[in-house]
């Protein structure tokens, strides 16, 4: 790989910045230096302005020869977005313009080309090749000054890393890009990237619990939430958090207005979860509110804004009032609002845990002076001041944004009741709700697990009743989060678990707190090599619709299976 150049479009004008060299124009100077460090390269390019600039466009380009047995490893925009390994003769298919408008805010259609070409393919905040057991990284040090792409072209050999900075007015010194490339085994470069980035590993612990959404979405009350609390308490289980998910508060934004279905309050919850030696959990999407809240009703001037002065929309929710807006997070009075609502849930309704929801939209329309990554990471600064030594879960945010500032996160998809939904699989949404993509990004995610915050795969299922997976997609799902994931939920009414359930759940959770090495997969079949009480195993893990024929484990049946064998 070789770095050639950088480009700089500012103001109808261009000019190309050789390696390693400054570049004096009228306007500014553009400083890009690359450094030979102990484990690889360091890029980095600085923008001083002397007067006030407008940026049209930023990006270094590197040559590489890409090979048809590579795979190109493209991280997904935020959480739920898909994200694997591709081959180089394959492309990102935009969401089908039908459903754009009420979905399309979720991912990065609306900013981000998607050239349909064999080969033009896009990662946000790190990338890597993979050749074998080899793999090139390519990694953001920088993402509080914007979001960092990677674009490859395969077909003309052609790597571009990009500053998401397109119509950022500067007058100031602007620290730009500053990248890791480094070569060599998976896990010894990604040690190397969150070592160079100075992101301490988190300060929480793993966590076993249960959340509300997946059996009763927004069909709550203190009932239901106190039923299923009994049913743990009487097993005994040994869970550490349980969470209370959308559906305790009037509307979407309305936080502290509370449904009569929860009659003695929310206080009342978390008392009697503490009861049971549990942590207690709680949802909020602090950056939106749905059309009907009272919020939206009565600031509009809290309502973010884009360029025409329209209130911006943040997607649709058929489960909430349809349309739900983004708010202005640089409104003095939203800030106010979040820092009241959040001290109330933690500090008088003593939670311990807040799930913080939809955390994309704060960047949905950035001010001129800021780009939508700085946006990001101010905000969830923010939120990590106001939680203090609190727990955050984060979801439903660009991941190189919640680094070190959050200590669980959702890495996928929201789980079907169902392996896949294939309406949803033909609108192309890359962040629908669906099973086998949140399966996909557990396994091509597992790098960032005790690194950059804790992973959430999503919950896991295995209740009979309401839902639609079969034993063996139940138990797949099971497995690789169990292996992958760090956060282990699950939505279960465990009352209803049969004998053979419990069975099923003691055997797999056998495998907590193993040590995985390597995961490494193509064309939806996985092998994770991970070391349980020293010992060596490979689970491999089917989730096509077709067969597999594994040497030493036999036929692997399709419609998704998982084995663990002892590593040879």
């Amino acid at each position: 790989m070789k770095v050639e150049k950088a480009v700089l479009k500012y103001q109808s004008r261009t000019i190309e910045i050789p390696v390693g060299k400054k570049i004096f124009e009228e306007e500014l100077y553009v400083d890009f230096s690359v450094e030979n460090i102990e484990k690889g390269q360091r890029l980095q390019l600085s923008i001083h302005p002397k007067q006030t600039i407008k940026i049209d466009y930023l990006a270094i380009t590197l040559y590489h020869p890409y090979q048809s047995d590579e795979r190109i490893f493209c991280n997904g925009f935020q959480s739920w977005t898909e994200t694997r390994e591709f081959r180089t003769d394959e492309k990102i298919a935009p969401i089908r313009p039908i459903v754009q408008k009420r979905f399309g805010t979720f991912g990065d259609y609306d900013f981000c080309e998607h050239p349909d070409r064999e080969g033009c393919l896009h990662s946000w905040t790190y990338t890597y090749i993979r050749q074998g057991d080899n793999v090139i990284l390519l990694s953001s040090l920088n993402e509080f000054t914007g979001y960092t792409l990677f674009r490859h072209d395969a077909s003309k050999d052609e790597l571009h890393i990009e500053k998401d900075c397109a119509g950022l007015e500067l007058d100031h010194s602007y620290p730009a890009l500053d990248i890791f490339i480094g070569e060599g085994p998976e896990k010894q470069q990604f040690d190397s990237y969150f070592k160079l980035a100075n992101i301490a590993p988190p300060k929480a612990k793993p966590v076993v619990g249960w959340t509300s959404w997946y059996h009763y979405y927004t069909n709550i009350s203190e009932q239901v939430i106190l039923d299923n609390l009994a049913a743990f308490a009487k097993k005994q289980l040994a869970i550490d958090i349980f969470q209370i998910d959308d559906g305790f508060a009037k509307r979407v934004g309305d936080w502290l207005s509370i449904k009569p279905n929860f009659p003695n309050g929310m206080s009342h919850i978390s008392r009697k979860i503490h009861e049971e030696n549990y942590k207690a959990g709680l949802w909020l999407a602090p950056f939106i509110c749905e059309k009907k809240s009272d919020l939206f009703k009565q600031h509009p001037d809290w309502i973010l804004k884009d360029k025409n002065g329209k209130p911006v929309r943040a997607g649709w929710n058929p489960l909430w009032s349809g349309w739900f807006y983004a708010l202005d997070f640089y409104n003095r009075d939203v800030q106010n609002y979040l820092i009241n609502v959040l001290n109330t849930v933690l500090q008088k309704w003593n939670y311990d845990m807040v799930k913080l929801d939809f955390l994309y939209a704060v960047a949905l329309a950035p001010p001129p002076n800021k780009t939508r990554g700085q946006v990001m990471h101010e905000a969830m600064s923010f939120l990590r001041n106001i939680v203090g030594n609190k727990l955050i879960l984060g979801c439903g945010v660009p991941l190189g944004s919640s680094f070190g500032l959050v200590d669980y996160c959702r890495i996928g998809a929201d789980v079907h009741l169902r392996w896949e939904h294939q309406l949803l699989k033909w609108l192309r949404g890359r962040e629908r709700v669906s099973t086998i993509l949140s399966l996909q990004n557990t396994l091509s995610r597992w790098q960032l697990d005790g690194k950059a915050f804790y992973n959430d795969p999503d919950v896991f299922i295995l209740r009979k009743s309401k839902q639609k997976l079969d034993k063996e997609q139940q138990y797949t799902l099971f497995l690789i989060n169990v292996l992958l994931g760090s956060v282990l939920f699950t939505s279960d009414n465990v009352s209803e678990y049969s004998e053979e359930t419990w069975k099923i759940y003691e055997g797999v959770m056998q495998w907590k707190d193993s040590q995985v090495e390597q995961v490494v997969g193509d064309d939806d079949f996985y092998e994770i090599h991970f070391t349980h009480k020293n010992e060596a195993h490979v689970a491999y893990c089917n989730l096509s619709n077709k067969k597999r024929i594994v040497r030493g484990v036999g036929t692997m049946p399709f419609s998704s299976h998982v084995q663990v064998k002892d590593k040879p």
